[in-house]
């Protein structure tokens, strides 16, 4: 049974205008977070005084006055962001209650080795726990990451697949998943890719029940408008778009072009940001990314 609180988030998230702050760097990622964000790896000693690193980081953008749920639909976290507060709440409550945020949940363990042109997601034997924690926080939803690599029909079919059976699980347990089958920018048939990928993510898509929602993080494709049936599809929430290693002036040119796609950025919403600047230059410059990803949002 959802919560008062997750369903005044699905009405936010089908309804209003924005885009979803993707926040959720894990341990693998978080050294090149911090050092583009001029934390440099001399500063800290082992994971725990990295990951109070990157939560610094994280709570100086979530608290930031320019932050807030009139233009930031919602923002994805990972699990050790999850177990800290921010200003004496937990971080899915504060940014629900303070920022009328949406917060979502980074829940796959990392990435696979690569097999027929992809990467599956790694086992996650411990994902019912995980999203029980995530229900008493009052989480809306996940957000779990393949990878593609190249246009191999056997491989793309078996991340969508793999994706969806996890996300059913995830339905199950009264949150929405957000599916990212994420097509590498550098994959040398990116468009043959994501012609694949749009026929293996339309079959899965109407296996659903009519209660079974989903959400999908997808590349930005090669044409313009390309994922136009998923985003009218009735089981699909919204369509967001990962930036994917692109620019952020690249990556909001190419999201303006996509009606109904809306931004779910990462190192393009943190670029420019600095540990080493004075509070009201980091907010000029927050406010700023965060109003450029917003207009290539809702154009």
């Amino acid at each position: 049974m959802a919560s008062q609180a997750q369903l005044a988030m699905l009405e936010k998230v089908q309804n209003q205008t924005g885009f979803i702050a993707a926040l959720d760097q894990s341990g693998g990622s978080t050294p090149k977070a911090l050092s583009l964000y001029g934390v440099e790896p001399s500063e800290y000693s082992g994971d725990e005084a990295m990951f109070a690193k990157v939560h610094e980081m994280r709570t100086r953008i979530i608290t930031n006055s320019a932050f807030t749920g009139e233009r930031v639909l919602g923002a994805i976290l990972f699990e050790n962001t999850l177990d800290r507060e921010i200003e004496g709440k937990t971080s899915s409550h504060f940014l629900w209650q303070n920022k009328q945020v949406v917060p979502f949940l980074k829940v796959d363990k990392g990435l696979a080795d690569e097999a027929n042109g992809v990467q599956l997601m790694k086992p996650m034997p411990e994902l019912d726990s995980l999203l029980a924690k995530a229900n008493d926080q009052d989480v809306f939803g996940t957000k779990m990451r393949s990878v593609i690599k190249r246009a191999n029909a056997e491989g793309i079919k078996a991340v969508v697949a793999q994706q969806f059976d996890v996300g059913k699980q995830i339905i199950a347990a009264g949150l929405v998943p957000i599916i990212e089958p994420e097509v590498d920018i550098h994959c040398p048939d990116k468009a043959e890719a994501e012609a694949l990928l749009k026929a293996e993510l339309l079959a899965q898509l109407n296996t659903l029940a009519a209660d079974q929602l989903v959400m999908l993080k997808l590349t930005l494709p090669e044409q313009a408008n390309f994922y136009a049936e998923c985003i009218g599809h009735p089981q699909v929430i919204k369509v967001v778009a990962l930036s994917g290693g692109y620019s952020r002036d690249e990556s909001n040119r190419r999201l303006a072009e996509n009606k109904g796609m809306i931004a779910s950025f990462s190192r393009a919403l943190t670029e420019g940001l600095s540990a080493q600047q004075h509070d009201d230059e980091f907010t000029t410059t927050i406010d700023l990314t965060i109003e450029s990803i917003y207009q290539a949002s809702v154009s």
